[in-house]
Formats: C-alpha cells, sequence, structure tokens
C-alpha cells in the first residue's frame, strides 16, 4: 500500500496556529480555559495548541492528559493527570484524528461528569465516519478518504501526517 504525505511540518505548525486563533476567538471574554489533550498524540497537539494560546492571548490556560482505552473505553477508568478543578470551566478537548468519534464522546463524558462551562472540541484531522453524535468544533483539516485508509499523525521528530 502506498504512503501519500498529506501535511509537512510547516503546514501542521499553520494549522495549529489557526486553530489556537479559533479556540481564542471563541472564548477571548473567558480568563481561563483548560486544555484536555487524549494521550498520546491528542495529548501533544493539546501541548502546542497551549503553547500558541498562551503567545497570542491572556488567558490562563491550563494543559491536562487525558488517557482512556481507545479500543475498549469502558474496560477501565478514564483519567486525568491533572486534578484541577474544571467546574464551570471552558474544556477544549483535543485529539490528533476524529473517524468514528468512539474517542471524543467517551472522553466528553468524563468532563460532562465535571460539570464544566462548556466543552469545545479540537481535532488536526477530520475524517468524516461519525458512528457517534459528535462533531469537531476545531478542525485542522478534513480528509475524504475511504474505510480502507489509514491517517497516521506524528508530532514527533518526522512531523506529518501520512494516509496510508
Amino acid at each position: 500500500m502506498s504512503r501519500t504525505k498529506v501535511l509537512e511540518q510547516h503546514q501542521i505548525e499553520q494549522k495549529i496556529i489557526r486553530m489556537a486563533w479559533e479556540i481564542y476567538e471563541q472564548n477571548f471574554e473567558e480568563t481561563e480555559i483548560v486544555i484536555a489533550g487524549i494521550h498520546a498524540q491528542g495529548y501533544m497537539l493539546a501541548q502546542r495548541l497551549s503553547d500558541q494560546l498562551n503567545k497570542i492571548s491572556g488567558l490562563d490556560v491550563s494543559l491536562v492528559k487525558l488517557e482512556l482505552d481507545k479500543k475498549n473505553p469502558l474496560s477501565k477508568n478514564i483519567t486525568v493527570d491533572n486534578n484541577s478543578e474544571l467546574k464551570n470551566k471552558v474544556v477544549v478537548l483535543v485529539d490528533d484524528v476524529l473517524n468514528s468519534g468512539k474517542t471524543l464522546i467517551y472522553s466528553s463524558q468524563y468532563f460532562l461528569n465535571n460539570q464544566v462551562k462548556k466543552l469545545m472540541t479540537a481535532v488536526l484531522i477530520d475524517r468524516n465516519y461519525r458512528l457517534f453524535p459528535i462533531k469537531a468544533d476545531v478542525v485542522g483539516i478534513s480528509l475524504s478518504t475511504t474505510m480502507q485508509e489509514h491517517v497516521t499523525v506524528d508530532l514527533g521528530n518526522n512531523e506529518a501526517v501520512f494516509l496510508d
């Protein structure tokens, strides 16, 4: 199977900057915001969004890591690494790819149980194959793909997005 590079490093950076601006524009009246990244690539994206929000806004930005079993989200408890108070706060839930919506919908449950003021979702790649009723509020890029294709996001040393 061939591998196609969808986004290169500088394009990913541009998407992240634009996504941060969108988050800020939708929350400019707030004093603080929580950026919650889904382990592992989602958290790396959340870190980058958090850094950008700190550069462009006066918001007090908290970064938290959310962990769950993506294949079987009910098999163990969802954990969040930072015990910051979430009640009445704006939370942006971040993941790298939105495909079926399963990971985002189960992750959202954690924050809804903590009575947040507002819950937004942000993804770098939106594939539009929803099986669950959730959408991304902030999207880096929407990709039209087949169900057989796979999107790989690498936010590490060889930063790129591939379609396999």
